[in-house]
């Protein structure tokens, strides 16, 4: 059985300052669950018995090896994709960046990314979950917040 997709999975992703301001995105590569092509705001799967902080700080050292800080939860997207046959409800938080320099470890899953002020980024670029978090951050902090 497949999470998300047999039953409702759960995936944590954040959205992570470095100490320039700048926030971590990764485009989708032809292997990755759902929406491939699509930049997002990384994170992954929750493992049964994990926190949903723990899942996104494993996620991030598994694929980028980078070290992040859980600053706060953002919000709760319901990420469900109709064209795609899924379904997943993914809490969002916001991290600081505290160690590490990113590399692809996954190439079929993710394909590049890059480190943008929030203001830089293309909102019809990203995934359903990320253009939320995206929209939902822009609500609350604005443009200029630095964690």
């Amino acid at each position: 059985m497949k999470k998300g997709i047999d039953y409702i999975g759960v995936g944590a992703g954040a959205i992570i300052f470095n100490d320039e301001g700048k926030v971590f995105i990764a485009k989708r590569g032809p292997k990755a669950r759902n929406e491939a092509g699509f930049w997002d705001f990384p994170g992954g799967g929750v493992e049964f018995g994990e926190t949903c902080e723990d899942a996104v700080a494993r996620e991030l050292r598994e694929e980028f090896e980078i070290a992040i800080e859980v600053i706060e939860l953002l919000e709760v997207v319901n990420h469900i994709l109709p064209e795609e046959k899924q379904h997943w409800v993914s809490p969002s938080f916001v991290a600081k960046h505290i160690g590490g320099e990113p590399v692809i470890v996954e190439p079929e899953k993710c394909t590049e990314f890059k480190w943008l002020k929030i203001s830089e980024i293309n909102p019809d670029e990203l995934t359903q979950a990320s253009r939320a978090n995206y929209l939902k951050f822009i609500e609350k902090y604005g443009t200029e917040k630095i964690f």
